[in-house]
């Protein structure tokens, strides 16, 4: 992926990017126990990123075979490299953009997705093809962003940027809550699912303080564009805003932040 609609540069993430796999893992076991995989079957993982879910539905499941994909090459790489450094023989991944997926109609037993949906450029035509390489039957199990005030950490990225940076360098708040609302679901009827069903889940990111959350901010470069499009001097008064709107989630132990999330269940 580029840095279209303002979003981060994949490519370059993707060394850094499983700094946050340890605090979305729980929507990867979520989406595997909704995917209810059986042995002997073929699974499709879009948008893989760096390797999940795909990694952990090999290693619990020797007898399926699974095929990743995701459209930033760089992140594909990666993904490659741990599945043969794990010894992963059931598990492949390719560079492939959702919208133009080369595998064969009917293709697939199961797929999921997790965080890719709302980021598609175009996310209609990538259900359309997800519909499309499953067999009749089939069934997916996608994970999506859904409120804003349910992001609380994209909420608060949001919230800090906004007047500090220029409109063209905010983070993409529109693309990432672009499924809330109704919108996926009547996007995977309009694709050709059916026993379409969602549920609202909660997590929570966990840090020891606002510094370890802030370090691995800085150090996955997750906020790099709009850190950078800063003017000299505003960093700290940035890291100061932060800080405050973190605050009510500081517990004795531990930074706590709760975030919400769509799970959607379909069959072809």
């Amino acid at each position: 992926m580029s840095r279209q609609d303002n979003q981060p540069d994949w490519d370059t993430l993707a060394e850094k990017f499983d700094l946050w796999a340890p605090h979305i893992a729980p929507v990867g076991d979520a989406l595997l126990a909704a995917l209810d995989t059986q042995p002997g079957e073929h699974i499709l993982d879009l948008a893989s990123g760096t390797g999940e879910p795909a990694l952990t539905l090999a290693k619990r499941q020797p007898l399926v075979k699974i095929t990743g994909t995701d459209a930033a090459d760089g992140m594909t790489q990666v993904a490659e490299r741990k599945a043969r450094e794990q010894g992963l023989d059931n598990l492949h991944f390719q560079t492939m953009a959702a919208e133009a997926l080369s595998f064969p109609d009917a293709h697939f037993d199961r797929l999921c997705c997790r965080f890719g949906v709302m980021l598609f450029s175009d996310p209609a035509a990538g259900l359309q093809q997800m519909q499309r390489v499953l067999k009749p039957g089939g069934r997916c199990a996608l994970a999506v962003w859904d409120r804003l005030e349910g992001m609380t950490t994209v909420h608060w990225t949001q919230q800090v940027f906004k007047g500090r940076i220029p409109a063209s360098e905010q983070p993409a708040v529109d693309k990432i809550t672009s499924m809330s609302g109704g919108v996926l679901e009547a996007l995977l009827a309009e694709a050709g699912f059916s026993d379409i069903e969602t549920q609202l889940n909660r997590f929570e990111y966990r840090f020891p303080d606002f510094d370890a959350y802030w370090q691995n901010c800085v150090d996955s470069a997750i906020m790099k564009q709009q850190l950078d499009a800063l003017q000299p001097g505003q960093l700290a008064e940035v890291r100061a805003a932060f800080a405050a709107l973190a605050t009510p989630y500081q517990t004795a132990d531990e930074l706590v932040i709760p975030h919400e999330y769509r799970l959607a269940v379909a069959v072809k």
